[in-house]
């Protein structure tokens, strides 16, 4: 790298690297160690010693090989000054002459890296943790994320954050989790769970529940990632593709979904081609893979059914080509599938757009409110068929009515100006 690098440019160069490998980094130390606690911990202070020594010496030529390296020799140190752990030091030191000189060449160790980081995976989303440590630890071990980033996203501080991953790592431990890929009915328990997880963390990121950001892109963006590395560890499990295809699909819209001043833009009203056609291309081609999957018998799920509503969205050029018929039928075919009041909602909305907004009031009219907590999903979208059915001045009201409830400013000031707007019409 030129003399002239600035520290920062040191830094970038250390944190690209970290988010690039990290959950390789720890699953391999994991695998070695058979501790996360211990496997994150020593991965983290080859990440310290990187921001240390890389100004000084310059980036490597394989940056990950050298982590790896600097984070086998501290686990050495660490099971040398244990004397009871000799046996760790021995399998140790032969792992680090075996492996060393393969590190540079990750490709060829594709299978077993990638192993590892599929355990990890699973590992984060062990149903002794609740959901919302489930979430944390993902963020921490697999998508490499510093403990405030983590913070950030989920509006809270960096040592409230450090405690629940804290927690969370003990946990693991007393519940004797194993590093071992689980299998039959278990693997597919907890695949759904590591599917769940992302798709959480994605939702906080595109549309957050509080504060005063409409989204969170790092946080999308960041669960977009783990969908793809999940669907490239598992590419013949259709709920898996059908999870990346709506994240990708969702993810691609992210440019035009807030105003220049920053206020949101609802998806009617946005301009298209500010769309990311790439993340497009990626979604409809894992689409794709799934239903050829699908065809082959086998089964698909939610993840299955959103992704092809949300590809029906962005295969419409304009708002008026949309196929709302085919995604009412969709709407339909998830109720079934997966009923709940947050498709309820969603299918009135949809059959508001094919087929009139009485038609949407009457799926909505089935929706109690009080299934969906202080949400303002229920009024807001009865705002939208009272204003398409021209009876604003109850539009007016339930727009209101929502913005007493959310608890995100941006969604705020949209529903605030949407009631303002019934009103003066009614």
């Amino acid at each position: 790298m030129p003399a002239e690098t600035t520290t920062d440019q040191f830094t970038e160069a250390v944190h690209a690297a970290w988010r690039a490998d990290s959950a390789r980094l720890v699953g391999a130390l994991t695998r070695m160690t058979r501790d996360v606690e211990l496997a994150a911990d020593l991965a983290q202070d080859a990440l310290v010693a990187a921001l240390e020594q890389w100004p000084v010496s310059g980036v490597p030529e394989n940056p990950t090989a050298w982590l790896m390296t600097a984070a086998k020799r501290r686990g050495i140190d660490h099971f040398r000054r244990a004397d009871n752990l000799r046996r760790k030091v021995a399998e140790l030191e032969g792992s680090a002459r075996g492996e060393e000189a393969d590190v540079p060449d990750l490709e060829s160790q594709v299978d077993h890296i990638e192993d590892d980081v599929l355990r990890l995976v699973f590992l984060s989303c062990h149903p002794s943790l609740t959901p919302d440590s489930r979430a944390a630890l993902t963020l921490r071990l697999v998508g490499g994320l510093t403990t405030g980033e983590i913070a950030r996203g989920f509006l809270t501080t960096e040592s409230t954050m450090g405690q629940r991953i804290s927690r969370a790592k003990k946990t693991l431990a007393t519940a004797g989790a194993t590093f071992e890929l689980p299998t039959g009915a278990e693997r597919t328990e907890r695949l759904d769970d590591v599917m769940a997880v992302i798709y959480l963390i994605f939702n906080e990121g595109y549309t957050a529940t509080a504060g005063d950001d409409w989204m969170r892109p790092d946080l999308a963006a960041e669960a977009t990632r783990l969908a793809r590395m999940l669907a490239a560890l598992a590419p013949e499990e259709p709920e898996v593709l059908g999870l990346q295809a709506l994240l990708e699909l969702q993810g691609s819209r992210t440019a035009a979904r807030v105003s220049a001043s920053g206020s949101p833009v609802l998806l009617e009203e946005q301009d298209r081609t500010l769309w990311d056609e790439l993340m497009i291309r990626r979604g409809l081609a894992a689409l794709s893979r799934a239903s050829e999957l699908a065809a082959r018998g086998t089964p698909v799920g939610t993840y299955f059914l959103q992704s092809s509503i949300a590809a029906e969205h962005a295969r419409a050029p304009r708002a008026e080509d949309t196929d709302w018929q085919r995604i009412a039928a969709l709407y339909d075919v998830l109720a079934q599938a997966a009923p709940g009041p947050v498709v309820e909602v969603n299918r009135a909305v949809a059959h508001g757009r094919a087929y009139g907004s009485e038609a949407g009031l009457a799926v909505l009219s089935a929706v109690d409110p009080a299934s969906l907590g202080e949400s303002p999903l229920v009024p807001s979208v009865r705002g939208d068929l009272l204003e398409r059915a021209g009876e604003h001045a109850e539009a007016a009201a339930a727009f209101g009515d929502a913005a007493t409830l959310t608890r995100n400013e941006g969604e705020r000031a949209v529903l605030l100006r949407r009631a303002e707007d019934n009103a003066s019409r009614s």
